[in-house]
């Protein structure tokens, strides 16, 4: 017996990339388990330029974006935008998780509500990493607040490598390919696992078991954990083939 699960997104307007990650993930899930599927429905929020004004801007229409969303009844609810959350300082996921969740609540939408920042640091947690290195496409700035946020966290990151392209758009249209040469810019002595993309408009998944391969440790991105944390809370088993250690099942 097959059963669909309605996932709802909460995305920037220029996203390109979490609407098709995520369901390319979903859709791999479910050729190894076919009694899932998955549903998606999405809400924008406006957002050209990853600078911190149109980040806090984009963060002031998550709630309207949820109230719109909970007209779909939506089984779990995912706002998908890293960096708009972590600029916002430590911890602050968690307001943005709650905040959500009150907008559904009050529509009478059940789902739970993941967070790419929330499910990047239980991503990994599930891997058991204390010590990261990353990879984010933003200016040094923005990189240096998610180096903040994980560390405040209890996540030591011993190196970052920062793409600096501040336009959302050419986020998007960065080769993942690419990723395979820039994970060797870094210093990954001590780290127990590579954030190989700390955004999830910066395309990664054709690349991240060829460089966990590669390297050795546990690889993950955004967009896997976020995958990860919907599964968890769907109550399924986090299982997608070829996307890296945290979705080995």
């Amino acid at each position: 017996m097959t059963r669909d699960h309605h996932v709802g997104m909460i995305v920037p307007s220029s996203n390109l990339t979490m609407e098709t990650e995520l369901p390319r993930m979903l859709r791999a899930r479910e050729e190894v388990i076919p009694e899932d599927r998955f549903v998606f429905h999405a809400a924008r929020a406006r957002m050209q330029h990853v600078t911190p004004e149109q980040l806090r801007a984009m963060n002031a229409q998550a709630q309207r974006a949820a109230t719109e969303l909970a007209d779909a009844r939506p089984d779990v609810v995912a706002t998908a935008c890293l960096v708009a959350i972590m600029a916002q300082g430590p911890g602050f996921h968690c307001t943005a998780e709650d905040d959500i969740t009150a907008a559904l609540r009050a529509e009478g939408a059940q789902a739970p509500v993941v967070s790419s920042a929330g499910a990047l640091l239980s991503g990994i947690a599930a891997l058991g990493a204390r010590r990261v290195a990353i990879i984010t496409p933003y200016m040094e700035p923005l990189t240096k607040a998610v180096v903040d946020y994980l560390e405040d966290a209890g996540v030591e990151v011993v190196d970052s490598l920062s793409l600096q392209v501040p336009d959302n758009l050419a986020v998007a249209r960065l080769d993942p390919a690419d990723l395979r040469e820039h994970h060797r810019k870094l210093d990954l002595g001590g780290a127990d696992a590579l954030v190989l993309s700390a955004c999830v408009q910066m395309p990664s998944l054709p690349s991240i078991q060829p460089v966990q391969d590669e390297i050795g440790i546990p690889v993950l991105s955004a967009a896997t954990a976020t995958t990860h944390r919907l599964l968890t809370e769907l109550g399924l088993e986090p299982r997608v083939p070829g996307a890296g250690a945290l979705l080995a099942g």
